[in-house]
């Protein structure tokens, strides 16, 4: 395995960890009918977090949506709702 040119460069499970609670936390606002959609931004490690947060989003009845930045350092997550609500308002 390479090892980093710095090791300050290397993702530690503590910055995943600290990004992961920041989409659950995105997760529950949608579910608990706070908005309609949340997009958690600036993510370094943001195209990882969907599959390690799939579980959650699908329990909560909300989607993931990897918005690739474009510096193309990292993605930002959008949290959606699912279900649509008749009467046009999404749920």
């Amino acid at each position: 395995m390479d090892q980093p040119a710095n090791l300050l460069d290397a993702p530690t499970q503590r910055d995943i960890d600290r990004e992961l609670t920041l989409v659950r936390e995105a997760i529950l606002m949608v579910a608990r009918d706070r908005t309609l959609r949340v997009v958690v931004a600036g993510l370094q490690h943001g195209e990882d977090l969907p599959a390690l947060a799939l579980d959650s989003a699908r329990g909560a009845g909300v989607r993931l949506l990897a918005l690739p930045r474009a510096d193309g350092a990292g993605a930002d997550i959008a949290v959606e709702r699912m279900n649509p609500v008749p009467g046009g308002t999404e749920r």
